[in-house]
């Protein structure tokens, strides 16, 4: 994962996730095209901010929508992260 500063917002290209030999997208690609949706969320959300304090954008509703779009994104990461845990785990505990 990229951590820009605030004060430099740059965009960051979106991966698309690339087909294996058999045609199935690669966990890996998907995995990384998700935190870059994530990433290019905030970058946005912070932009429109920006925007908004210096003046160029009017509209506070722009930057609240951004934030939102920003902070559901994350949330839903963390939410599928944490199914993800949960699911090891519990294969973890089974009895072989």
């Amino acid at each position: 994962m990229i951590i820009m500063p605030v004060s430099v917002p740059q965009q960051i290209p979106e991966a698309s996730p690339s087909k294996t030999a058999n045609g199935v997208p690669d966990f890996a690609n998907i995995l990384n095209s998700a935190v870059s949706k994530i990433s290019t969320t905030e970058l946005k959300a912070e932009q429109v901010m920006e925007n908004f304090l210096v003046g160029e954008v009017q509209d506070i509703h722009q930057v609240t929508i951004a934030l939102q779009e920003a902070k559901l994104t994350m949330q839903l990461a963390v939410e599928v992260r944490n199914k993800v845990v949960e699911a090891y785990q519990e294969i973890s505990r089974m009895q072989i």
